[in-house]
């Protein structure tokens, strides 16, 4: 027989899940870190001593941690995002060990997707106004009826074509819409049309809605800065579901001041949460829901199931779902 594997866990997992994962874990032995994370955005947890010693880790390691273990196999991240393992120190780690690292963007891609659509929806159709006009029992039948749209007459550019604009883009299709994705590498095989992000620039001015998609690193911090709103098209829609340090605030503040940007939404701010005091908060048409995206009522469940179909493939030597930071 071989080595028994102990699987090192950070997640808060209520009880009926826990025991979920105990089950699906056996013969494996489930190591409880001494510390959870509170939620994926919380940080990282520190736990050097009892993950030393473990195989399979699941949750948000630190990546230290991670770059100090001799013994760990594969690191499962309980986020879509990764951004504090996405290191130079990490990925050699990674490499020079044959480590594998997986994340959960298959578990959000879908709530995220369904959350961007609703607030476009939303926008296109005055909804936001129409919530504020209902407050003060106003009825501004003309305005909302002549600012009203419909997505067939739209051309959306998503701006990071990964799981969730793939999915995104997916449900756009029905309304008729023009989809274009952006990304960094193009294969070829997307779904839409697809440039690389060097080409965005030229085509910001033809663009109705940019719904930006991009995660956090060194190169797209205030990638959407007051010089790219500025290319924007007079009354378009921004929307970032992405990360919060991926737009310049100010600018985009500025740029729906101006009216260069008609109506933005954020799920995502910097800091979060987002100072009482911010001036997003009183910005004309500046729509903000708490990085909620990605959030629905069976998220842990669906998570840990994402896991255990992982193990399963794991255990059996084939490829697994999500693989990141190796490429």
């Amino acid at each position: 027989m071989g080595q028994q594997k102990l699987i090192w866990c950070s997640q808060p997992y209520e009880p009926g899940l826990l025991e979920m994962l105990r089950s699906a874990a056996d013969p494996e032995e489930l190591i409880l870190a001494w510390s959870q994370n509170a939620s994926n955005l919380a940080g990282v947890v520190r736990d050097e001593r009892l993950l030393s010693d473990c195989h399979i880790a699941i949750g948000q390691p630190d990546p230290q941690d991670v770059i100090d273990s001799t013994s760990l196999e594969w690191v499962h991240l309980t986020s879509a995002g990764y951004t504090r393992y996405d290191t130079d120190a990490v990925r050699q780690a990674v490499r020079a060990r044959g480590m594998i690292v997986t994340n959960s963007s298959q578990v959000y891609d879908e709530p995220c997707a369904q959350h961007a659509l609703a607030m476009l929806l939303a926008m296109t159709r005055q909804l936001p106004r129409a919530v504020r006009d209902q407050a003060t029992q106003a009825w501004h039948y003309n305005a909302i009826r002549r600012d009203s749209l419909v997505l067939a007459r739209q051309t959306v550019a998503i701006v990071g074509m990964g799981t969730i604009g793939k999915r995104l883009a997916e449900l756009l299709g029905p309304f008729g819409c023009k989809v274009i994705g952006f990304r960094r590498s193009v294969s070829g095989s997307e779904s839409v049309p697809t440039h690389s992000i060097d080409q965005l620039d030229e085509s910001l001015p033809n663009v109705d809605v940019v719904i930006n998609t991009l995660p956090a690193s060194s190169s797209t911090a205030n990638f959407f800065d007051h010089d790219r709103f500025a290319r924007f098209k007079p009354g378009s829609l921004y929307i970032n579901i992405g990360r919060g340090d991926t737009n310049d605030q100010r600018a985009l503040a500025f740029a729906l001041t101006q009216g260069q940007i008609a109506q933005a939404y954020l799920d995502v701010t910097t800091p979060e949460p987002l100072p009482a005091d911010h001036v997003l908060w009183t910005t004309p048409n500046c729509h903000i829901t708490p990085h909620t995206a990605g959030g629905w009522a069976d998220e842990f469940a669906r998570q840990l199931e994402h896991f255990i179909d992982n193990l399963r493939l794991f255990r059996s030597g084939q490829p697994l779902l999500g693989r990141i930071l190796d490429r």
